[in-house]
């Protein structure tokens, strides 16, 4: 299973690398569990459309798109609309374009000529919207998706050495633990002492490491590093500082 950023792909069409549209300034959103589709036609006049359809895996591993909905907007001429007759096959050129291609309400996309690499190859068995992402399933894995789901987003490193700030494990037993229900595991590498410095580490009884990381946008702003001095060492009746007390 691998799932893209709608927002992004829209992102991509729009960098010119895909050439043969006259449908300009894309942008991709996620709406339920459809695609809506935001942009610019120019046909005589330009003009923003936006179209609304539902997902579905082909049997020859393209993405699907059925148009359940088109629409001008922001036009009040309806004697020029009736005129210009917008269809599904406007959005995109007369000739075709490399991998795209409509039929009647249907557009269908083949990944592996549309997309940049690196490309997934299997058979695609299912393709629905999660949003923000649009996510492929690929052979039978449909089951296994529905397990991992529930499971907490973890990274678990086993064996070999790992430096990180002034520790040094070996043999490592290391496991890092997202705090959030998020369905991705926001570790962000140029930033993760943050994120160490802001969760809460614990031993293991076989001398491993469990790291249990919050998300970097969910890091609390212009808060000072709490830290054990020396002076507090020195006076047994202070309290711990307040962040060691609340994990």
């Amino acid at each position: 299973m691998i799932r893209a950023n709608i927002g992004d792909i829209g992102n991509f069409l729009n960098t010119g690398d895909v050439k043969g549209s006259p449908l300009k300034n894309i942008k991709l959103l996620a709406e339920d569990d459809h695609i809506k589709l935001q942009g610019t036609l120019h046909k005589l006049i330009s003009m923003p459309v936006e179209l609304l359809g539902n997902v579905a895996a082909t049997h020859d591993n393209r993405i699907q798109v059925h148009v359940t909905k088109l629409s001008v907007l922001k036009i009040p001429l309806k004697g020029l609309l009736g005129r210009l007759h917008i269809t599904v096959s406007d959005l995109f050129h007369r000739n075709g374009m490399p991998g795209v291609e409509v039929s009647g309400n249907d557009i269908v996309f083949d990944t592996l000529k549309l997309l940049p690499p690196p490309h997934i190859h299997g058979q695609l068995t299912n393709v629905r919207v999660v949003s923000p992402d649009i996510e492929e399933v690929y052979g039978n894995a449909e089951g296994a998706v529905t397990r991992v789901e529930k499971w907490r987003n973890f990274l678990r490193l086993n064996d070999g050495t790992i430096d990180f700030g002034k520790l040094t494990m070996h043999h490592v037993d290391l496991t890092m633990v997202d705090l959030s229900d998020d369905a991705w595991f926001d570790l962000d590498l140029n930033n993760y002492q943050s994120q160490l410095v802001n969760g809460y580490t614990r031993m293991t009884p076989d001398a491993g490491l469990q790291i249990f990381m919050p998300d970097l946008d969910s890091l609390p702003k212009n808060k000072p590093a709490q830290n054990i001095s020396l002076e507090w060492l020195k006076h047994r009746n202070l309290p711990p500082p307040p962040d060691l007390t609340a994990k």
